[in-house]
């Protein structure tokens, strides 16, 4: 492999697990609290 690969390689495995670390402090500190819930949904007659 080149060293231009290899950077690139760097850069989007640093984008990649970047993206996921940030996604994840996200959630911890604004935890979604209707994940798993099923709306109410009212009856239509």
């Amino acid at each position: 492999m080149s060293g231009s690969a290899i950077g690139m390689m760097l850069v989007a495995l640093g984008l990649v697990w970047g993206g996921l670390t940030v996604s994840l402090l996200h959630l911890r500190r604004n935890p979604d609290e209707t994940s798993g819930q099923t709306p109410v949904e009212p009856h239509h007659d």
